[in-house]
């Protein structure tokens, strides 16, 4: 074990169209996380910014932004990419900050601004970039990819529509009770079966939406959290960011394709399955310890991976696990308690955080109305492209 490091604050912007800059949603979270840590931004040695990529061009350097934005004041600055797993990628650099001795606090805050409609290539041509060919050569879409995934899961294990259906039932039920997501509204399964199909068996309500947003953590070392009189805070206890091994046997973007096992035996375990194990081994736990997961629902069929990758239940047995409840509130492990990216759409750079202060509030017991009965451990998981894994243990 590494080491484990304090939440002292957590706050978000509201996730929605607003039509404004990013970095007005990062402050307004960074100062909401700083209130709720009761730390001066004067005190901060240290901010981490998950960046925003526009044009193909990370130009906003999210660290300095955040920084500049609310006021110079001497903390070294860090900015972080990683897409939909920049936000962890951000927590793991404060993390080690703080573990390595440069700072006792690190704000952490990522924020976008996002396009409308579902995600689309950055212009100029890019034929070594596997993202690029995807949408240019193939055609492949995120909802395409979506489809394809769900697809495959009705072929291998017998999942329905239906199934699907209930994970977003599940997550607006979640999101009608929280104050920042951006949907607060119940759905029922005839609505979610009566909206477009984007890719078969995929409709409009099975896919998460593109939103703005922001979120922010305040961490800091045990010591401080002491002195700072905070004597049982929520502590991060591992965070994971492996990469792929050689050869990959499922399919994952951006690649849409898979590599060569006819001479080499393919892992153990998949990449994403991988991902939850390494954050499980450093925490010294497993999936039986878990109070409540807040996971990477990109498309409902995506959310059903998830409990399997995460060890909640056995291969093919997600759609299992779901019709028994046992992911609902009140249910054995609860998932996306927060309502998930069903509820929030994405906002890319704050996801991640996002995931983690949903961990905060409920591990605090102060998650209101879609508070989990004695949550004393949870995990986040997400993945971003290029071999970009997260998933993060926060404990009480």
């Amino acid at each position: 074990m590494t080491g484990e490091v304090a939440v002292l604050g957590a706050g978000m912007h509201p996730w929605g169209k607003w039509g404004r800059s990013f970095v007005e949603y990062g402050v307004a979270a960074a100062r909401a996380a700083l209130a709720d840590a009761g730390i001066e931004w004067r005190d901060v040695g240290s901010v981490v910014g998950a960046d925003t990529v526009r044009g193909g061009y990370p130009g906003y350097v999210a660290g300095a932004t955040f920084a500049k934005a609310l006021g110079w004041q001497g903390a070294r600055v860090t900015s972080v990419y990683a897409a939909c797993a920049s936000g962890a990628q951000a927590v793991n650099t404060a993390r080690a900050q703080i573990l390595s001795g440069l700072a006792d606090v690190v704000l952490v805050v990522g924020a976008d601004a996002a396009p409308k409609g579902f995600f689309r290539p950055a212009g100029g041509d890019r034929p070594d970039d596997p993202d690029w060919l995807r949408f240019r050569v193939l055609g492949a879409t995120n909802p395409t990819y979506f489809g394809l995934y769900a697809r495959r899961r009705m072929a291998v294990h017998g999942d329905t529509p239906e199934d699907f259906a209930q994970v977003k039932v599940k997550n607006a039920a979640s999101g009608a009770l929280n104050p920042n997501a951006r949907y607060r509204k119940r759905v029922t399964a005839e609505e979610i079966a009566a909206s477009a199909v984007v890719a078969d068996p995929l409709r409009l309500l099975d896919i998460c939406a593109t939103s703005d947003g922001g979120a922010a953590l305040v961490l800091s070392s045990m010591e401080f959290a002491r002195r700072h009189g905070v004597a049982e805070p929520v502590r991060i206890r591992a965070v994971s960011t492996v990469t792929p091994r050689y050869p990959s046997a499922v399919l994952d973007l951006p690649d849409i394709a898979t590599d060569s096992a006819a001479a080499v035996e393919p892992a153990a375990e998949t990449f994403r399955a991988s991902i939850a194990l390494a954050a499980y081994e450093e925490a010294g736990i497993g999936p039986e310890d878990l109070s409540l997961a807040e996971v990477y629902d990109l498309s409902t069929a995506l959310e059903l991976q998830w409990y399997e990758d995460l060890g909640l239940c056995g291969e093919g047995e997600g759609a299992k696990l779901l019709r028994e409840g046992a992911t609902a509130p009140g249910g054995r492990i609860p998932v996306n308690a927060s309502g998930g990216l069903a509820s929030f759409g994405e906002a890319v750079p704050a996801q991640a955080i996002a995931q983690v202060c949903e961990l905060t509030w409920q591990l605090r017991e102060r998650a209101g109305d879609r508070q989990v009965a004695g949550a004393r451990v949870g995990i986040t998981a997400n993945q971003g492209l290029f071999g970009h894994g997260s998933a993060v243990i926060a404990v009480r």
